[in-house]
Formats: C-alpha cells, structure tokens, sequence
C-alpha cells in the first residue's frame, strides 16, 4: 500500500447541493396558536404551510410534501390523532415526522398520541426556545434515519456534506478518504449480488474495526452508495486507519470467495461471447483530500469530495490495495509519494 499526491482533473460528481428549507406543516384551528408557530418557524429559517384541520391537511401533504408536521390535538372534523393514524396508513407519508400541540398532559393521553404515531409532544403553553428545539430535533433524527444506509447501517450523503461543512467551518485540520472497491463488478458478474453485498458490508465492519482500534479523536465513517466508503478524520490517522482497514478487508475477502478461486488468486468472469476473462482478486483504492496548515483550505464540501474522488483514481492506477494522498500546498502543485 502506497501513498502519495498528484495533480488532475477530476470528474466524478461530488455531493449534492444544499436542500431547500425544511417545509413544515401547521396544522391548527387556532388561528392565534397556528400564526404564532408559523411566524417563530418562518424567523428560525423554516418555509410554513398552514391547515385548519385534519381534512385540509391532508390535502396540503399530497400537493406540497411537507418535510413535518406541527399538528393540535383538538380540531374539528379530524383531530390531530386521527390525522395521524391517516399519515401512517398511506406509504407516500407514513415517514413524515409529527409533534402534537396538546393541553393533555396525561400519560394515558400521551400513549394514545403515541400509538397513533406522533413522534413528539408540545404541552401548551410553549415557547419559542422550545418549540424551534424540537422541531429541528425531530428534523435531524428523522433525517439522520433516513440516510442511513440498510445495508452497513452507515450515513449517506447529506450526513457526509455536513460533516465536512463542520470540519471545513472549524478551521482544524482534517482529512477526508474516499475508498472503492476494485473489481467489484467481477465480483457480482461471478457471485452475484447477495455475494457481492458479503463484500460489502465485510469492509464496513473493516472499516468499523479500524476506526475503533484507533486513538481519539474520533472518526466518522460514511457509506454513499454501493461499494463507496467515506472517512473524515485528522491528517495524522489516515495511514494508521488505511493499513488496518485494507489488511483487515483483505482477510476478510478472501474468505468470501470460493475456495478454488481465493487459491488460485483470480476469478474466471465470462465476457458477451462467453470466454472466460481472468479478474484479480479484489483489492482497495483509497483517495485521500486533506487540509492542513500548509496545505490547501478547501472551502466547498463539493470540491473536498471531488479532491478525494480525483485521489481515488490515482490510487486505480497503481497495483494492489493504494492510498493516494493530495499533498498539494496553496502556493504548489509539488507532488509527493512514499511508500509504507
């Protein structure tokens, strides 16, 4: 495994561009309480649509797709239980997140809310400090739920960008590594897909196994698709972390080929004419971008991931398992490799 930094073009997408804002549903008959909520929301940055009950609520989620509901308990036509229970019987809105605004403070009232779905509670009187509170927490748990991946239990992308936009907004040094899997469509083509998910989730726990073995501070893992890795951690732990996870991995993925194929150091992967193609066995390319108080301050988490990405495909280049790390200055394209 070998590291080092070159200088091209990169042209893989980077993340996706920053969402719009949140759109939350008021859903009240009040129209003081409806217009105090949604005045608060819209000053913390929040787009509101309003509802004066159950009905029209649900006729506002199929035309505007709320991110989540504010919704009263007591409303006339359809209260705010029962326009839960109707979010959560239909797939397209079974997910959106609801808090209740309720005088009840009862438990037995609060387990009625609760097996109907809401997702939090709101006891009136409120106030603004807390009604923003808990908004953005339902928000980022909802969020944060549904990014991550079902296969590795890892983030995705969004929770990546934010991550590098907190290390970027810091001011620290950081480093961010891109890891791939080489030849992993051999993998599929000769496997198939529930083998090559084996793979996949074998460099996960890698990869888990490396961060925990590792000194603080700590290190966060991403998955953004397929067989795409992402670590952000300091300069100073990528190469302890990159040699424990691709000695890990590898041991690993040798146990999960068949025992002929894992033997003979190949596998036999059949081209469009049916002739058998010999695929080494896989291997993993690791492109690392990195700020550092000599080095570049990358301002755009795009533009970090796209470094990155630009790294990995140097790390293609070479043979075996190869770490490629961006070591350009500010004022320098003076590229560096060393071996380890």
């Amino acid at each position: 495994m070998t590291t080092g930094g070159v200088r091209h073009a990169a042209d893989e997408p980077g993340l996706e561009p920053e969402e719009r804002p949140d759109l939350i549903l008021v859903v009240d008959d009040d129209e003081d309480i409806a217009g105090f909520v949604a005045f608060n929301l819209e000053l913390h940055g929040f787009e509101v649509v309003r509802a004066r009950d159950g009905r029209e609520a649900l006729e506002v989620v199929e035309s505007r797709r709320p991110d989540l509901a504010v919704v009263d308990w007591m409303m006339p036509n359809m209260d705010g239980v029962e326009l839960t229970r109707r979010l959560r019987a239909e797939p397209l809105t079974s997910a959106l997140p609801v808090i209740m605004l309720t005088a009840r403070g009862m438990t037995v009232d609060k387990v009625v809310g609760l097996t109907a779905g809401v997702d939090d509670y709101l006891i009136k009187p409120f106030d603004t400090a807390e009604l923003i509170a808990r908004v953005s927490s339902t928000l980022r748990r909802t969020k944060e739920f549904r990014e991550v991946s079902p296969l590795t239990g890892l983030p995705g992308n969004a929770r990546v960008r934010r991550e590098i936009a907190d290390r970027i907004r810091s001011g620290a040094d950081y480093a961010v590594g891109y890891i791939d899997i080489d030849r992993f469509k051999s993998v599929n083509d000769v496997y198939g897909f529930d083998r090559g998910d084996e793979f996949i989730t074998a460099l996960a726990r890698s990869l888990h196994r490396a961060v925990a073995a590792s000194d603080p501070p700590s290190i966060f893992l991403g998955h953004i698709g397929g067989d795409d890795f992402i670590f952000i951690c300091t300069p100073d732990q990528v190469l302890p972390l990159t040699k424990r996870a691709v000695t890990d991995f590898e041991a690993a993925a040798d146990r999960l080929y068949d025992p002929e194929d894992a033997r003979r150091g190949y596998i036999e992967v059949p081209d469009r004419r049916g002739n058998k193609q010999r695929a080494a066995l896989i291997t993993l390319s690791i492109g690392v971008a990195q700020a550092t108080a000599d080095g570049r301050r990358l301002s755009d988490p795009r533009m970090v991931v796209a470094v990155a990405s630009e790294m990995k495909k140097v790390a293609k280049s070479q043979p075996g398992s190869y770490v490629a790390i961006d070591r350009r200055r500010a004022d320098s394209d003076d590229e560096d490799e060393r071996g380890l």
